[in-house]
């Protein structure tokens, strides 16, 4: 059973923001749960999002997601209509042994983020270190708050 996907209008406040990605999580976990998808976190069927931070620095946002072991071409960054997307999969490796334990995630993941209206989308770069995908997105003056003289 696939979901609907929604598309944040970006005029949402961050908080009301956050809040509707830990919605879509939920639902995700509870189709999940409750449809026999298996769980997300541990090689279901659906997509799970990488654990990530986001820092407003004074020049530009700042996205960092883990994605241990995972190399640069196994991971897609897209923007689109005001959204970022970060997305690939997490292949089963191969063991020797009998594996008695199994908490690591694998299979498809997806991780997006409404940007704010003063995003330079034109000039977002991304690095992957040490298990880290930072993607750097600049700012730009517009959609900041201007104050505007009165006069008469």
């Amino acid at each position: 059973m696939t979901h609907p996907a929604r598309h944040s209008s970006g005029t949402l406040p961050a908080a009301l923001r956050e809040l509707d990605d830990l919605r879509t999580r939920v639902d995700q976990l509870m189709h999940a749960a409750f449809t026999g998808g298996g769980w997300p976190a541990f090689g279901g069927t659906e997509p799970w999002a990488p654990m990530a931070d986001i820092e407003d620095a004074e020049d530009a946002y700042l996205v960092e997601l883990e994605l241990p072991g995972m190399d640069k071409d196994q991971i897609t960054v897209e923007v689109s209509e005001g959204e970022l997307d970060v997305h690939g999969e997490v292949k089963q490796r191969e063991h020797t042994g009998a594996v008695r334990r199994h908490t690591r995630r694998i299979g498809q993941f997806d991780y997006r983020a409404t940007l704010p209206p003063n995003a330079d989308t034109e000039h977002i770069s991304a690095e992957l270190t040490n298990g880290v995908l930072t993607v750097r997105v600049p700012k730009t003056e517009r959609g900041q708050t201007q104050r505007i003289e009165i006069t008469g």
